[in-house]
C-alpha cells in the first residue's frame, strides 16, 4: 500500500471520527436523567422516557467501540502495519478496508 492509500484511509478514518463527535454532541440530551416527578410526566411517558435513555447509552456505546477501533486503525497506519491481517499477515483487500477501515483481519480470516 503507497503513502497515497494510506493518506486516503487516514482521511476517511479522520471523518468518520468527527461523525462520531457530531452524532455525541447530538446524543447527549438522549443520555439525561429521567425525571420521576408524578406530577409533571404519567407512568407510561416515564417508562417511554426510560426506554429511550436506555437506547441513547447502547448508541452512545457502539459509538465509544467504533471509535476506539478507528483509533487504533490511525496507529497502526503511523505503526506501517495498517492493511494486515493480525491473524496471517496477508494483505486486507482494499475494497474491504474501503468499507471498514478499521478491519483487522482478511476475509478468510473473518470467516474462521
Amino acid at each position: 500500500m503507497n503513502e497515497s492509500d494510506l493518506q486516503q484511509f487516514r482521511n476517511l478514518i479522520t471523518e468518520r471520527l468527527q461523525q462520531l463527535d457530531a452524532e455525541d454532541t447530538l446524543g447527549q440530551e438522549g443520555k439525561a436523567v429521567v425525571e420521576l416527578d408524578q406530577q409533571a410526566v404519567g407512568r407510561l411517558s416515564r417508562m417511554d422516557a426510560l426506554q429511550n435513555q436506555a437506547m441513547a447509552k447502547a448508541t452512545d456505546a457502539r459509538r465509544q467501540g467504533e471509535r476506539a477501533r478507528l483509533t487504533a486503525a490511525l496507529a497502526r497506519i503511523e505503526d506501517g502495519e495498517f492493511g494486515y491481517c493480525d491473524d496471517c499477515g496477508d494483505e486486507i483487500a482494499s475494497g474491504r478496508l474501503a468499507l471498514d477501515p478499521a478491519a483487522m483481519k482478511c476475509v478468510e480470516c473473518a470467516r474462521g
